[in-house]
């Protein structure tokens, strides 16, 4: 391909429909943000809309919030919200606790509704903290069940009989490769298991449709894609079909059919409902509320379409401006244009002097992060990046690399946080 200039990038960055939602962003002077699929930027409304909740409801309101601000019900109403961006249904998604502690729920559910069967199946490559904790559910269960791990490509193939509930991340979170959600769920759902989804790198990412693959069950966050802040309210999808029979074991007084007859005896709420626990953090939820304004704001048709241009320019660039440093790309080169999606919103590379050039990288202003044992994570968040970013960001890389800025004393030792 021919080789790119700034001028290329500037006018991407002019002819951009999304241009305009990044004013609504709160952005410092000088860096250039790659990491949203760590922890996505703080939309202005959000500092608002948490002061209005904690000065005027709380403050004035007082206990009463709870009816006249709606903080009760939030948790159900934002799931009805958020439900139009993972193609769910009206009572299909619920904004409660962390994804860890929805992914225990759900996968509780799940095996519930196979008792014949003993297999959690997943892939060597799944976010960490999913693996944990099935072997913490697994533990309590008293060992009847067994998490089998294989390979990303093996998955399809090594659903069987005994399989009780294939759990994955949509989105490797290391690669950015995305599996096909549709094609594993019809593998799981012909051999009489489940499907769990972690939707976490997913969710805002791209357009992600959760009854149109037919899925059973998901989780996901807010705080990445989704922009609600650190720690912010995680989520949880059940399929209509699976309401009825769905249990989970964290029996809170939320998830009662009747919470405020303060009955000693527990009976699961209908739908979504009993799978909330306890009483709601609204301050994190009103944070995501603001949030996801913005979010749904946007045409995600045209967030794809630039999610898609930003990282394939930042493959190509790195490549043209870095190809002799000994950056290998390990994300799909192919994103995918329509779905099924090949990749999602981030682009990584290995070398082996990885974490020195993230940190390098990060003294000057280009932020992106590291994963262990040599992957360079760079995440695109389509409503706050220009194109120009990207040659900005390749272009501090190159002079790093060029400078050996990147061989410092100071990042032969990994911080705790990478």
């Amino acid at each position: 391909m021919p080789r790119l200039t700034r001028a290329d990038f500037e006018r991407l960055d002019a002819d951009d429909p999304l241009a305009p939602f990044r004013d609504r962003f709160t952005l410092p002077a000088g860096v250039i943000y790659l990491d949203g699929n760590s922890l996505g930027a703080l939309p202005k409304s959000v500092p608002d809309r948490v002061h209005a909740m904690l000065t005027k409801e709380w403050g004035e309101h007082l206990i009463g919030g709870w009816l006249k601000d709606g903080w009760m019900v939030k948790p159900l109403e934002l799931g009805d919200r958020l439900a139009t961006l993972v193609g769910a249904g009206p009572g299909e998604v619920a904004v409660v606790d962390t994804t860890s502690v929805n992914l225990f729920k759900m996968l509780s559910a799940a095996l519930a509704m196979r008792p014949d069967r003993r297999v959690i199946l997943s892939n060597a490559e799944n976010f960490p903290t999913d693996l944990y904790m099935a072997q913490g559910l697994i533990a309590q269960l008293g060992g009847r069940h067994a998490l089998r791990i294989v390979a990303e490509h093996e998955i399809a193939g090594a659903i069987d009989k005994d399989t009780a509930v294939v759990m994955l991340t949509e989105t490797n979170f290391k690669t950015g490769a995305v599996f096909d959600m549709a094609e594993i769920s019809a593998a799981a759902h012909a051999a009489g298991a489940l499907t769990l989804w972690d939707l976490a790198h997913s969710a805002g990412a791209f357009p992600v449709d959760l009854n149109g693959c037919n899925a059973d069950f998901a989780v996901g966050c807010s705080y990445k894609y989704l922009n609600a802040g650190p720690g912010g309210p995680a989520w949880l999808f059940v399929a209509e079909r699976h309401q009825k029979a769905a249990h989970q074991p964290l029996t809170g007084w939320l998830g009662h059919a009747s919470p405020f007859d303060f009955a000693l005896e527990y009976q699961p709420a209908n739908g979504i409902r009993r799978h909330v626990c306890s009483s709601p953090g609204v301050i994190g939820l009103v944070a995501f509320e603001a949030a996801l304004d913005v979010m749904l704001d946007a045409d995600m048709a045209e967030l794809r379409r630039k999610s898609v241009a930003l990282c394939d320019l930042f493959i190509n660039l790195v490549e043209q401006e870095c190809g002799d440093a000994g950056a290998r790309l390990i994300s799909p080169r192919d994103a995918g244009l329509t779905a099924p999606w090949r990749r999602g919103s981030q682009v990584s590379f290995a070398h082996p002097d990885g974490y020195g050039i993230v940190q390098a990288l990060i003294a000057r202003g280009v932020v992106g992060d590291f994963r262990d044992p040599d992957v360079m994570r760079f995440g695109f968040a389509p409503l706050y990046q220009r194109y120009t970013d990207v040659w900005d960001a390749v272009a501090a890389m190159r002079a790093v690399l060029d400078a050996g800025e990147h061989r410092a004393e100071q990042y032969r030792v990994r911080a705790a946080v990478t």
